[in-house]
């Protein structure tokens, strides 16, 4: 069984959303010791934002430069890691009311028609509805369910539109937030939802599946 592991925070060690994605994998992996985990760090090595000449480059018989070549193979690379994992785990943090640029970058080079959905006369049908995905969402102020703030939260919400798109529906979401109000609030929102990574069933399958 192989999980890909994701992170898209620029801040490192000081980042939420690491320590939560990171608490989840040591969580699926203590249930299956052999698990294959590949790691993707989008602020160490950035993805580049897509490009008309990347897209171009794709192209059968297209005539590359040493660039875009590279750029293609990392996009094939992406999507195979991505294609082959049974569980993905995303480290997903709110910057501005949306995921992080490298995530996003990311995301782009794994919606790919005719790989994770394709179209029908009926609409978009999601071609990986197999993967367990559980994300760790970490949030500087409150974005809840209820609260006055809670229609300016692009990261989740998008991110359960992208999953659910490619055949995702069942996504599972561990949520730290009001980690910018305060030190107290911020140890409180990771302890909680560090309990919730440590209570994760070590299923590998979907939750539900």
């Amino acid at each position: 069984m192989k999980l890909l592991h994701v992170d898209g925070s620029i801040l490192g060690d000081h980042s939420v959303s690491r320590a939560v994605s990171a608490a989840i994998v040591a969580r699926l992996k203590a249930g299956a010791p052999d698990l294959d985990v590949t790691y993707r760090d989008l602020a160490a090595n950035p993805i580049p934002h897509l490009s008309g000449a990347y897209l171009a480059g794709q192209q059968p018989n297209a005539t590359n430069t040493p660039d875009i070549q590279n750029d293609v193979a990392l996009g094939r690379t992406v999507l195979e890691e991505f294609l082959a994992a049974d569980i993905v785990v995303i480290g997903a943090p709110l910057y501005n009311f949306t995921v992080s640029s490298q995530l996003k970058a990311w995301i782009d080079r794994i919606l790919v028609a005719g790989k994770t959905f394709k179209y029908t006369e009926s609409g978009a049908v999601g071609l990986v509805p197999d993967k367990r995905v559980v994300v760790a969402v970490a949030r500087g102020g409150l974005y809840g369910a209820g609260s006055p703030g809670a229609s300016a939260e692009h990261a989740e919400t998008y991110l359960r539109t992208v999953l659910a798109f490619i055949g995702v529906t069942n996504p599972e979401v561990i949520v730290a937030e009001g980690i910018a109000t305060g030190p107290e609030a911020r140890e409180t929102a990771l302890a909680k939802a560090l309990r919730a990574a440590s209570a994760l069933p070590v299923s590998l399958s979907p939750r539900g599946a």
